[in-house]
């Protein structure tokens, strides 16, 4: 892995060039193995939180875990080109407009002690436009290499604060051309409620229950390129137990193993229907 400028990283895209970087301020990683039709993402992967927040943040660092999105890159790291956060969503949160990245409060907990400083606020949302600069990029080469694209962005959710029964994935289209890519958003639906879990884990599926795909990352590509679907894929967090911070990464590691062939799958006969 190499360390690169933002510049860097967006030369090396339009030249076409596989690599794999993290950014020169640590906030996010980039891999691409080989130029495909399809890419994968994990914005709330990050867990990272400058230093100089720590004293004025109420939240501790358990709090600031259970609502971020753990083991995400991990669970798609295997796919040509993947792009990641590093950062933890309470600094910034790279599935926000600018304007609302950086919370106030959080779940309804105030997040700061003391209002941050602009500087502050402006180092945080440096990061975050450096981001999109890249993700910009990327889709603009991919559309323009193949015509259209397939981003798989990838979330988790708490489902044990649901008080009723929720699915173990939850597809967010409330932004999408629906009537365009039905089909691939059904197809995508149905691959995941046939995945096989450890732990007598049932791998149900469903479409705008938990989560309706409100998010920026989506509508950020969906409103800037014609040509890519960006499918809001969460999983609840049943790779974990998120309320006594414990990781299960044997089922992590099913959850990877099933999407190395169903999201690959996926993709191609996205590429096949639209191209």
């Amino acid at each position: 892995m190499q360390k690169l400028t933002i510049a860097q990283i967006i030369s090396k895209i339009e030249a076409e060039e596989c690599f794999h970087a993290v950014a020169s301020d640590y906030s996010f990683t980039l891999k691409i193995e080989s130029y495909v039709h399809y890419a994968c993402a994990a914005v709330h992967d990050g867990h990272q939180f400058r230093k100089e927040l720590w004293n004025n943040c109420l939240h501790t660092a358990y709090e600031r875990w259970y609502e971020e999105d753990p083991e995400t890159k991990n669970m798609v790291q295997t796919h040509p080109i993947v792009i990641a956060g590093m950062d933890s969503r309470f600094e910034y949160d790279l599935n926000r407009t600018p304007e609302t990245a950086i919370y106030t409060d959080a779940w309804g907990k105030q997040l700061w002690k003391n209002p941050l400083p602009e500087a502050m606020k402006t180092k945080s949302l440096d990061k975050h436009t450096n981001f999109y600069k890249v993700v910009h990029a990327l889709i603009q080469k991919l559309e323009e290499k193949f015509g259209l694209c397939v981003v798989y962005d990838m979330h988790s959710y708490n489902w044990k604060r649901w008080d009723r029964e929720v699915p173990t994935w939850n597809l967010g289209t409330s932004n999408l051309d629906t009537n365009r890519f039905e089909e691939t958003i059904e197809s995508w639906r149905k691959s995941l409620s046939e995945m096989k879990l450890p732990n007598a884990i049932k791998s149900s599926s469903k479409i705008n229950d938990t989560f309706q795909g409100n998010g920026y990352f989506l509508k950020y590509i969906t409103n800037s390129f014609n040509n890519t679907l960006v499918l809001a894929t969460e999983i609840a967090k049943v790779y974990c137990d998120e309320q006594n911070y414990i990781m299960y990464p044997e089922v992590v590691a099913a959850v990877e193993n099933e999407l190395q062939t169903r999201l690959t799958e996926h993709a191609t006969a996205f590429y096949k229907k639209y191209r």
